[in-house]
Order: C-alpha cells, then sequence, then structure tokens
C-alpha cells in the first residue's frame, strides 16, 4: 500500500470516529426527575403549617394568642404560602385543605379545646377562602399569577391588627333577658335565694361543649352572700393534657326590692373566653299573678377581631341568660308548698 492509500485510509477512520463521536453528543439526553403537581402540594401545604406553628409560638411569646393577629393572620399567612409556595390546582381548595389539617393538629399541638376550635374554625376557613379565590381569579384572568394574591393583604393586614395596639372594637357589654314564668314573685325569690339547682341546658348551642354547672352552695341574698358554682373540669386535646377544675365565685354587690345583683368575684370558667363582671336580676309580679324576670349579664370580651367574637359572645351570653332564668323558675315551681327560706322566712318572721 502506497503512501497515499494509507493516508487516506487514516483520515477516513478519523472522519468515522468523529461520526461516532458526533453520534455519542447528539444522543438523547438523560431525562431530569420532575416534581409532580401532588408533590409541590405536599411541599406546600407542609410550609404552609410550619409557617402558621412558628407565627403561633410568636404571637404566644407576645402574649397575643387571643387577638386578631392570630384568628385572622394565621389562616392568612397558611393561605399565602400555599399561593406561593406550591403549584396546586386551584389555591382555593389547597388553602382550605392546609387550614383543616392544621385544625386538625391546633389541639394536640397547642394544647386547645374543641369548643376554642369549633369557635374559630369559621373565621380559620373564611380568611384563607378569601385569599385563595382572589389568587384562583388572577390565574384565571392572567394577570400576573400568583403574585395577585396579595390584593386581599391590605384588607387582611387591616383586619390582622385589631387589638394588637393598632385599634380595637367596644369591648365592654352587656345583654338582657326578659321572660313571664309561671309562679309567684316571693316563689322566685325564695328560689333566688336558695342553693342554685341546675340541670343540663336545653338551648343546643349550650350543649356543644361549653362549660356545665354542676353543683352550687350558698344561699342568701343579703349583700356579702356568696355563691360557689363547680362546672365540669376542662379537658384540652394536647397531649398528655389533663382535666382542669373550673369553678366561679358570686357575691351579692347589691340588693333592693325586686332586685339583686351577683358581683363575679373568681371565675376559671370562662376567663379563656370572656370576662363575666356581674349578673343582676329583676323580678315583678304582672297583672295576671305571674312575674316578669330580667337577667342582665355584664362582660368583656377578651378575643380578637371583635366583628366576629363579638356577636357569638353576645348570642352566647343571651341563651345563658335565658337557661338562668329558666332554672330558678323551675326551682321555684318544685318548691314544697309552704316552704319559705331566705327572703321568705324573714318576711314570716316580720309577720
Amino acid at each position: 500500500m502506497d503512501e497515499k492509500g494509507g493516508a487516506a485510509m487514516e483520515d477516513g477512520a478519523m472522519e468515522h470516529g468523529a461520526v461516532e463521536d458526533g453520534a455519542m453528543e447528539s444522543g438523547p439526553e438523560v431525562e431530569r426527575p420532575r416534581i409532580s403537581g401532588a408533590r409541590w402540594r405536599l411541599i406546600g401545604v407542609l410550609t404552609a403549617l410550619f409557617a402558621a406553628m412558628l407565627l403561633y409560638k410568636v404571637l404566644h411569646a407576645g402574649h397575643l394568642e387571643q387577638t386578631a393577629l392570630f384568628y385572622v393572620g394565621v389562616p392568612a399567612v397558611i393561605a399565602l404560602t400555599v399561593a406561593l409556595a406550591c403549584r396546586p390546582q386551584t389555591v382555593t381548595g389547597t388553602a382550605m385543605a392546609s387550614v383543616t389539617i392544621g385544625l386538625a393538629l391546633a389541639g394536640p399541638l397547642l394544647n386547645e379545646g374543641v369548643i376554642c376550635l369549633v369557635t374559630a374554625a369559621p373565621l380559620f376557613y373564611a380568611m384563607a377562602a378569601a385569599i385563595g379565590l382572589s389568587a384562583d381569579a388572577a390565574r384565571r384572568e392572567r394577570r400576573g399569577g400568583r403574585a395577585h394574591a396579595f390584593v386581599t393583604v391590605p384588607l387582611v393586614g387591616l383586619l390582622a391588627l385589631e387589638g394588637a395596639g393598632a385599634y380595637e372594637l367596644p369591648r365592654d357589654n352587656a345583654v338582657s333577658v326578659t321572660r313571664t314564668v309561671a309562679v309567684s314573685p316571693e316563689a322566685y325569690e325564695r328560689a333566688l335565694a336558695a342553693p342554685p339547682r341546675f340541670d343540663a341546658p336545653e338551648p343546643l348551642f349550650l350543649r356543644i361543649p361549653f362549660p356545665r354547672p354542676q353543683r352550687a352552695t350558698g344561699h342568701g341574698l343579703d349583700v356579702g352572700d356568696t355563691r360557689e358554682i363547680t362546672f365540669n373540669p376542662r379537658k384540652a386535646l394536647g397531649i398528655g393534657a389533663h382535666p382542669t377544675p373550673r369553678s366561679m365565685r358570686l357575691v351579692v354587690a347589691e340588693r333592693a326590692p325586686g332586685r339583686v345583683v351577683f358581683d363575679v368575684e373568681r371565675d376559671t370558667t370562662l376567663a379563656r373566653w370572656l370576662e363575666l363582671r356581674s349578673a343582676e336580676v329583676r323580678w315583678r309580679q304582672t297583672l295576671d299573678g305571674r312575674t316578669e324576670v330580667t337577667w342582665r349579664l355584664r362582660y368583656r370580651r377578651t378575643f380578637d377581631p371583635g366583628w366576629y367574637f363579638g356577636p357569638i359572645q353576645s348570642y352566647a351570653m343571651k341563651q345563658a341568660a335565658c337557661y338562668l332564668s329558666d332554672t330558678f323558675a323551675q326551682s321555684a315551681k318544685a318548691e314544697p308548698a309552704g316552704r319559705t327560706t331566705g327572703a321568705g322566712q324573714a318576711a314570716g318572721g316580720a309577720r
């Protein structure tokens, strides 16, 4: 083989090698694993719950866990985190699911009770839905995607600042309930003077786990007379939590014909929800011989936002006033004929 032939073979071999190298370089690329939508949703949910838990710890350290920063801010943080951290089919659906998981974990992890979760749940869902719907609408209109979830932030931020130093709605409130009962004024007064006898509440609203009176001691309607009422223990959902005793001590602060005022001297029953200040009772005879009874409960709201918890607490206090009015009416009806106690004994002695 001559030199020209050898050179041609070398050139051919080099070209063939170059073709093989090119084929290797231009071959199919290795596909990188992609994060599925389900994994993005899981990442978003976990991130949102972690952010909410962190916010709660901060608010608890600053004694702000009963303010609107908690009840408005926490669900808003969950919804915003979901909108920004994952790729859900709908932000609203994922945000609502995240809130549901968060509420389910709140009892065991934060040592909350059932009544707190039941009362706060609608507010949590409302805040999550408000931001989620805004984000979904922005997506449909293709005006920048998830960034438009922030259009509701100014309003939510304004609501969240109530009770945190920026502003607050009036806290002192009172409710009154007037009923006419088929007993005499004297019988109703004797029932008020005797140790209270409480039955299970009839209103459905009071049957969900509100505190229920179990027994009471004390009698009399003179200024300084006291009542000690024991309620069912508080059962928190926290891991390893033990039932906590609850009671209320009342003292007669004012007394007049047909009127008595009980001041709340100590309360470990409603103190986590509101501050009950006093209970005023007025009674008078009607034209048909029955008794018109008015119960007036004064209390102070301790939870924010007031536009949400205010109506709920007002309704609950009205139901409580109705329950008290009916309870003492039943006691008066059950009183044996001719029995006199307290004010009745004094009246008998005067005669």
